[in-house]
């Protein structure tokens, strides 16, 4: 893989929402980290440190995964880059399967170390029932799809935090493999128009152009 580029049109036809940032994004947005369910940082940029990154990510304590990609395997700088908070370490050239089998044991990883399951919730005037797929709004019961309920749940367990599309797909669905598909899209639009004043100027669910969404309930 001989660019960044490159690296990120693979994972993206491998059906990975990928978003490429600079270091010093990295750095200076204190929030960025929060809305990726994985980071990999290529240790080999000039412009990019993945020791320096891996420090200031755990010293503002963003548990997100994060592997690292390297041009050489020396062990003192593998040791010192896990040491600095990174959870993977790849050397280059990068084998896609490998890499995708990786990437997948770290999103596995994440998925176990998510929230305690939530069976009820209250934002907004409204109150949704997890163990009976309800929402009650303004006095209405509502009910939802079991997807729906497990949908909504998900970005209740993450809110404020920007999920992509993969992240829905894996840890709602179940894929382990992220397909092209609009099926989050579609449920999406129609939790939305259970829950929201106007779908079509969401106050909850909110798109989050490029990223995917976000839950401001």
């Amino acid at each position: 893989m001989r660019s960044a580029r490159h690296l990120v049109e693979a994972l993206i036809s491998r059906g990975y929402s990928v978003v490429a940032a600079s270091k010093f994004e990295f750095l200076s947005d204190h929030g960025l980290a929060d809305g990726f369910d994985l980071i990999m940082i290529d240790h080999s940029e000039p412009r990019l440190n993945a020791m320096e990154i891996c420090a200031d990510l755990r010293r503002r304590d963003a548990d997100t995964p994060v592997l690292v990609l390297a041009a050489r395997d020396q062990l003192q700088q593998r040791l010192a880059i896990f040491r600095a908070g990174a959870d993977d370490y790849l050397v280059k050239p990068i084998d896609m399967d490998e890499l995708q089998v990786r990437i997948e044991a770290l999103l596995r990883r994440l998925n176990r170390n998510t929230n305690p399951e939530i069976f009820s919730y209250e934002f907004g005037g409204r109150c949704v029932d997890f163990r009976q797929s309800e929402l009650v709004r303004n006095g209405s019961k509502i009910g939802l799809s079991e997807r729906e309920a497990r949908l909504l749940r998900y970005f209740v367990q993450n809110r404020g935090k920007i999920i992509s599309r993969s992240a829905l797909l894996q840890h709602v669905w179940g894929y382990s493999r992220a397909p092209l598909t609009r099926t989050v899209d579609v449920h999406v639009l129609r939790l939305r128009h259970k829950i929201e004043d106007n779908p079509s100027n969401p106050r909850f669910i909110v798109t989050v152009p490029g990223f995917g969404y976000r839950f401001d309930g």
